[in-house]
């Protein structure tokens, strides 16, 4: 008798030991988990934070200019009034060359456009447009290859500032009233007709190549 009570009695503890195992196992399971969401979480924050100070680092006109042929364009953006103006507002070379994110889903069009930069830094290896001979015979294409963009994007890049919703036109002269009328109702964007405005305009160099293609 005293031999079945001591077995059941074993069996006993073995049942509440093998409770207690499956309680610290899970315990410890749960706490592992716990442990890989939270260095997720870190690491993703760590990881999205030295990415968005790379982008706004890269974004600066002072790195912009350490490729020395663009200081060509920068200079002549200094004349304009989109960088020095009675109200002291200034654009940088990001601002419409990446466009500053006004909504989430932009990171993504400005994490592409310094993958498309990589062009940028070729280019300068090779010496495409290292002096301004060149960067003038290459004007016209780089010209175009960014009103193309902003045209498909619906000139984002001016609307970000500029907004026919917010424009006052009792402070605008007459033709600008009715060229912005006429340009909301025949769906046109802003690069249609302001093009060349932060920059050396190339008017005369888009018409010489379109009489050009025309006599052909």
């Amino acid at each position: 008798m005293a031999d079945e009570a001591q077995k059941e009695a074993q069996k006993e503890a073995q049942k509440t030991e093998g409770k207690g195992g499956v309680f610290r196992k899970c315990l410890s399971l749960r706490m592992t988990v716990a442990g890989a969401v939270v260095a997720g979480i870190l690491g993703g924050v760590i990881i999205w934070g030295a990415l968005n100070m790379g982008m706004e680092y890269t974004n600066r006109s002072d790195f912009c200019m350490s490729c020395h042929e663009m200081t060509i364009p920068f200079e002549e953006l200094k004349q304009t009034v989109h960088y020095k103006n009675r109200s002291g507002t200034t654009v940088q070379c990001a601002d419409c060359h990446v466009a500053s994110s006004k909504t989430p889903t932009d990171y993504l069009f400005k994490s592409m456009q310094k993958i498309i930069a990589a062009r940028d830094i070729i280019g300068h290896i090779k010496g495409t447009i290292d002096t301004p001979e060149k960067f003038e015979a290459h004007r016209l294409v780089m010209a175009k290859r960014v009103w193309a963009q902003m045209e498909k994007r619906d000139s984002k890049e001016c609307r970000n500032c500029h907004d026919f919703n917010t424009m006052d036109p009792e402070k605008q002269k007459d033709r600008s009233v009715v060229k912005h009328e006429g340009a909301i109702e025949d769906g046109m964007t802003c690069i249609d007709c302001h093009k060349g405005v932060a920059h050396k305009a190339v008017h005369q160099l888009l018409e010489q190549e379109q009489a050009a293609q025309a006599a052909q």
